[in-house]
């Protein structure tokens, strides 16, 4: 029996050829915005329409995300509810991509999970990448460094991981990596490691590593020459700031070198996933500074 959480926009596709499944659920970690801004330009560049929407009445709690009203001289002209949805589109080279996005799901997880898989065996989908970004003492002045979740330690290696055993709180994603790996279908998460001070505002460089890592596992074609060149602006806005504090410049400095002395404990490419807030240097001034430039521009 189809689950009652789906419904479909419009009429199955009947030509889709094994899609890759991207996952950017807003409300778990996503320091710098760095997930959601890789999704919204990969939605840009293939063109997604939505093909499916899930019942989020079942779903999402509406007083912890209250919908919008459109209010035109006092008069309520209609409502804007949380859409949680799969939407579908082809890269430049003809390759299938379906996206889910919307908010993470607040209650029923397990039914959730069923429903997605169900829409997985329906429409041949051939893996499942989740993109998303975490705060880490990282210094800004490097490449941004990238770790993983995966179904296998193939694909962990070639991401990046975390060594040793680890237990951490999981969002919708990593029940959805477990519920691919249960069927024999590779799945990983791409998490980009995002400098402390500037988690709370938007890293597009994080971004542009995301989406790099992501055409690298996966073929799929994708253009990330502007969010490089974003990345480039920031990177110099920031370095302009911090060469004026002398404190500031000491915590990039410190960052530095723990990074060179090779105090990471990472396996692979890439770097640990989560990071130990008590054994960051304090961020708290820089970052302020920074969302004042930001606002001022």
């Amino acid at each position: 029996m189809p689950s009652p959480l789906i419904i479909w926009e419009n009429a199955k596709p009947v030509d889709m050829h094994e899609p890759v499944l991207v996952c950017g659920l807003e409300g778990w970690i996503d320091a710098g915005f760095s997930g959601l801004t890789a999704i919204g330009n990969l939605k840009l560049q293939i063109r997604t329409h939505r093909l499916v929407r899930f019942d989020t009445d079942e779903l999402i709690d509406q007083r912890a995300r209250r919908p919008r009203m459109h209010l035109v001289d006092g008069v309520n002209t209609g409502l804007v509810f949380p859409r949680l949805q799969i939407r579908h589109g082809r890269d430049t080279a003809g390759q299938d991509v379906l996206v889910l996005t919307g908010p993470e799901p607040d209650f029923r997880w397990n039914r959730f999970t069923e429903a997605v898989m169900e829409l997985v065996d329906e429409l041949g989908v051939r893996m499942l990448v989740g993109l998303g970004a975490f705060p880490a003492p990282y210094p800004h002045t490097r490449p941004t460094s990238l770790g993983s979740t995966a179904t296998t330690a193939e694909l962990a290696t070639q991401i990046g991981h975390l060594q040793g055993g680890y237990e951490i709180p999981a969002g919708v994603s990593a029940a959805l990596e477990r519920a691919f790996a249960d069927v024999g279908k590779p799945a990983v998460g791409i998490w980009a490691r995002v400098p402390h001070y500037v988690a709370t505002m938007p890293y597009p460089a994080a971004s542009a590593a995301l989406l790099d890592a992501l055409a690298r596992v996966t073929g799929l074609v994708v253009d990330t020459a502007e969010l490089h060149r974003s990345g480039s602006n920031a990177r110099e806005q920031i370095d302009g700031l911090i060469a004026n504090n002398p404190e500031h410049m000491a915590m990039v400095r410190q960052l530095e070198a723990q990074l060179e002395s090779g105090d990471d404990h990472i396996a692979g490419q890439g770097s640990t996933p989560f990071a130990d807030p008590g054994n960051l240097p304090s961020g708290d001034e820089l970052a302020a500074e920074l969302e004042r430039y930001l606002r001022d521009q």
